[in-house]
């Protein structure tokens, strides 16, 4: 045993895995390690439609047209409302953030995942959540996620770590502050028109995001030999109002559950997916979905994604919204304060539609 040398990724001290991506790098694994093994997951749809011979798209909403003056705007809002009514994920052009941008975010988040292991590891604090690497681990028999992640807290400005975003390259965190700015106007845009056709107040929307609850996750999937057998993110639904996906480097494993069958988003080129979380479903009490998706990973290419998370802020109210209840639609989730849902968010089990069913009322 005297050279035996653990894997580059593996932590020997607490046996469990750092990164998955340095876990395989040295030489290719001859079995998937058992910490990632999910043998009884839902394989992906193979069904085809008999008329078009082809699976169900993802509505597309064009931003560019929503906001415009004409009256085609209308027909893009009743497109959104259905998208959300029945997907409850949409994926948006012409959304008005820079293309040169996100272009310039793909090569500064791929530089980062290329650093060595004992770089990126400084961006994670023992017992900590936020940070580098792959899923913290609890227990020996836990199942880990096949992906290393960067995630951190973005707003409130005072939440933020101190050893994550000012200790990235001067490059890649001011791109990231650009980033993270323009989708912050973009979620204002896409939230005032959510609001309005949930029937709530002129601002009142903007009220409760006002300053709001904020993080972003940045994930590496590497190639997997036997995909079947891992999960790049198990089905979860989120416990945020929206999140705004950017699928950096273009290849796909995003997959959503629709009617009981899993389907694979094939996203456009620049386009952003948008999907409503739990507090969307609450808030619409029940009309908007809460979408459960899940990213697999591919067996020859590795993928990219960053994710913002949108959440309203700390002092805020969540339940149904008031309007859109009465003695025949009775609220069909509870109402309780922001602090405590994110409590409760963190402590619960995040598979499936776990959390939102928690919220829910009994009859």
């Amino acid at each position: 045993m005297a050279n035996y040398k653990p894997a580059a990724g593996f932590d020997e001290s607490s046996h469990s895995v750092l990164s998955v991506q340095h876990l395989i790098a040295k030489e290719p694994l001859s079995s998937i390690p058992q910490q990632f093994v999910r043998p009884n997951q839902e394989p992906p749809s193979t069904f085809s439609n008999t008329e078009t011979g082809s699976l169900p798209t993802t509505p597309t909403i064009d931003l560019e047209q929503l906001l415009s003056d004409e009256a085609s705007a209308d027909i893009e809002l009743e497109k959104l409302h259905s998208a959300c009514k029945e997907w409850g994920l949409f994926q948006l052009v012409n959304h008005g953030v820079s293309i040169s941008l996100l272009e310039k975010l793909k090569h500064e988040i791929e530089d980062f995942f290329q650093l060595p292991l004992e770089e990126k590891v400084k961006y994670r604090k023992p017992g900590d959540l936020e940070g580098y690497g792959c899923d913290q681990v609890i227990s020996k028999d836990q199942k880990l996620d096949w992906g290393d992640r960067l995630y951190m807290t973005t707003n409130p400005l005072h939440s933020r770590k101190s050893h994550i975003i000012p200790e990235l390259t001067s490059s890649f965190r001011s791109t990231l502050e650009l980033y993270i700015v323009e989708l912050q106007k973009l979620a204002v845009k896409v939230l005032d028109i959510l609001g309005r056709r949930l029937k709530m107040e002129m601002g009142e929307m903007g009220e409760l995001f006002e300053d709001g609850k904020q993080s972003v996750k940045i994930t590496y999937y590497p190639p997997c030999t036997q995909p079947e057998l891992v999960m790049g993110v198990v089905a979860h639904t989120d416990g945020t109002g929206i999140t705004i996906l950017n699928q950096v480097n273009g290849v796909n494993g995003l997959e959503l559950k629709k009617d009981g069958i899993w389907i694979p988003v094939n996203v456009l080129s620049n386009a952003l997916i948008v999907n409503l979380g739990d507090i969307l479903e609450i808030m619409s009490n029940g009309m908007y979905k809460s979408v459960e998706h899940r990213a697999i990973v591919n067996s020859e290419k590795e993928r990219i994604s960053i994710a913002m998370f949108i959440s309203p802020h700390l002092d805020a109210k969540i339940g149904p919204v008031t309007k859109l209840t009465n003695h025949q639609n009775r609220p069909i989730f509870k109402t309780i304060g922001m602090e405590k849902y994110v409590k409760n968010f963190i402590s619960y089990n995040h598979e499936g539609r776990s959390h939102l069913e928690y919220m829910r009322l009994c009859d």
